[in-house]
């Protein structure tokens, strides 16, 4: 993620900053890439649901990183989801042009959040580290539940993903941010 020097910014500038880094593709050709070539998981499968699990860790780490003090979280944390809701709904209607069917991209990503929240809440008490949980959740999800490739890149999706959120975050000062 781009990191700037400390200023004031809008929170809408920030919210616009982080759902543009959900989005952004980049890291997810460079981890499809480390997969061995002798490997046979399927690489469209893996590359979607990075993508969710990216957009996800997002706002996780917006939720986890600020404090429940802070006057900016509820509203960076609205208008993030409602910014991936926008852009959630370009997708929908991507693939409903190319593929004829109607998907809802925004009920996706809520499903799997679902999906992974479970999963936390069951395996918390084995486990204190959330990205343990994360990376096989994310092979089941892309139905390679015992492919250590892939374990290994949605738990580096997940931490990396919080990591940098953490760092623009802190980059960024929470003093420095304004409602405008």
């Amino acid at each position: 993620m781009k990191q700037e020097k400390k200023g004031t910014l809008s929170i809408q500038q920030l919210a616009q900053d982080l759902s543009t880094f959900a989005i952004d593709r980049t890291d997810l050709k460079s981890f499809l890439a480390k997969i061995p070539e002798n490997s046979h998981p399927n690489l469209n499968t893996i590359e979607y649901e990075l993508q969710i699990l990216k957009i996800l860790s997002v706002g996780w780490a917006i939720s986890f990183f600020m404090p429940a003090s802070d006057k900016n979280k509820e509203p960076l944390t609205q208008i993030f989801w409602e910014a991936i809701r926008e852009i959630s709904i370009k997708i929908s209607t991507l693939a409903a042009t190319t593929t004829g069917k109607h998907i809802n991209y925004f009920d996706i990503l809520k499903n799997r959040l679902d999906t992974y929240l479970a999963v936390m809440q069951k395996s918390l008490d084995k486990h204190q580290n959330p990205a343990g949980i994360i990376g096989p959740a994310f092979a089941r999800a892309c139905d390679t539940e015992n492919d250590s490739h892939v374990i290994l890149i949605g738990t580096k999706m997940f931490t990396l993903t919080l990591g940098a959120v953490k760092e623009y975050l802190n980059t960024m000062g929470i003093d420095n941010i304004t409602l405008n």
